[in-house]
């Protein structure tokens, strides 16, 4: 009764009423963001926008979630190139705080992308335009010119009259005037459009917090047996909250609640295999191959890759919310189902259950591995996970403010 009393505590600090319509809308920079987010003609073939590997209602790519035994990774704007790695939901991204190493724990936190190789959303929002197997753009001034016109294509872009007059009231940039060949010029507008972009990210599109769990903690909604069977797992005898934090917290300002964001931004090597069908790409290191981290204390590995000794393997840890919406899983797809990562989790480790781990260096077998959950309890846990999906509330429980509080 204590426990439940504390929860309804908690909930009571998060909601009162739902949030007010007007607290959703978005501002000028987000809805200028939220069109250059879905604008296919921003890649190369015309094909692909940051939607296409981000898409509602999960915010990750729905071509995996189709087939997520087949299809592990993303295709880009070209046919036939694909990603290395699975793309991870972009809702609740923005949350993350910059890259930094937590000195009192010992360990790196925050960033973007599955190695936090980017500070902020706006520095994620600016690579995928320019890698060759995403929207494959040969520089930041063909992706400045598609805004108007495709440079490859030669097509008009239907959004142009929306860009000209949202870079002009948003930045003060009136894109008719854009000279292509000052380089100074194109790096700033090209950082304008990724800002715009990562507002969009910060929205209350991305980050709603609407769902089962969230009306459970303000006391709204009533679990089933298997649903609260699999949340006593997930924070009891499958150690899952130990990284994925389930229980309200207060914002960086220390003073505005904060519901559970399901992660702790750090690094860790879960000792997944090698995905047969992504044998041909080089051996993932995740954090560790990063050569700025490396530098801290390099290991000469077999392959000849050099890498940090203490942070090879290491790839972040994402957001649970919409987890049962983003197959599949893991950073490099392994998983297709919710059941099958719960039952890696569960006998990880146990010899002859699993192939080596891609990278044998710090694999975690503290926190997961041998858990001795029964295929129940492994079911309970996957039915839990199902409540943390958005859109069961109509609106937001709480006003976006610090909402989030990261550039």
């Amino acid at each position: 009764m204590v426990k439940k009393m504390g929860r309804l505590f908690l909930g009571m600090l998060l909601v009162t009423t739902l949030v007010s319509p007007a607290l959703a809308e978005l501002t000028p920079k987000q809805q200028l963001g939220k069109t250059l987010y879905f604008d296919e003609m921003l890649s190369w073939n015309a094909n692909q926008a940051c939607a296409s590997c981000h898409f509602p209602p999960g915010f990750a790519d729905p071509r995996n979630a189709a087939d997520p035994i087949n299809a592990p990774v993303s295709e880009g704007s070209v046919p036939g190139l694909f990603g290395g790695r699975n793309a991870p939901s972009s809702a609740y991204a923005a949350f993350s705080p910059f890259f930094h190493w937590d000195a009192v724990n010992g360990l790196f936190v925050g960033g973007q992308f599955w190695d936090g190789r980017e500070n902020n959303l706006t520095g994620q929002a600016m690579g995928p335009f320019l890698n060759p197997v995403e929207m494959a753009m040969p520089d930041k001034a063909s992706v400045l010119q598609a805004l108007t016109s495709h440079p490859n294509l030669a097509t008009v872009n239907p959004n142009a009259a929306t860009y000209q007059t949202g870079f002009l009231a948003v930045f003060g940039v009136d894109l008719s005037t854009l000279d292509p060949t000052n380089r100074i010029e194109v790096d700033a507008v090209y950082e304008m459009l990724a800002d715009a972009i990562a507002a969009f990210e910060k929205s209350y599109e991305l980050n709603q917090f609407t769902s089962k769990y969230d009306a459970w903690l303000a006391g709204l909604y009533v679990m089933t047996k298997q649903e609260e069977k699999g949340l006593k797992i997930f924070t009891g005898k499958a150690k899952c909250n130990l990284c994925h934090l389930s229980t309200p917290t207060l914002a960086p300002d220390g003073i505005t609640p904060q519901p559970p964001l399901f992660t702790d931004f750090t690094y860790d090597n879960l000792g997944i295999p090698k995905n047969p069908l992504l044998a041909a790409n080089p051996t993932d290191y995740g954090l560790g191959g990063l050569p700025n981290i490396a530098a801290y204390d390099p290991l000469t590995m077999t392959d000849g890759a050099v890498v940090s000794a203490t942070n090879a393997g290491k790839f972040k840890v994402m957001t649970l919310r919409n987890i049962a919406l983003t197959a599949p899983y893991g950073h490099n797809g392994y998983f297709a189902t919710l059941k099958d990562i719960i039952h890696f989790y569960n006998t990880a480790g146990i010899p002859g259950m699993w192939p080596a781990p891609e990278v044998a260096l710090n694999v975690n077998r503290a926190e997961l591995g041998d858990l001795r959950l029964t295929n129940e309890q492994e079911n309970d846990l996957v039915a839990f996970l199902q409540t943390l999906s958005d859109g069961f509330l109509p609106a937001p429980l709480t006003a976006p403010v610090p909402y989030p509080p990261f550039p």
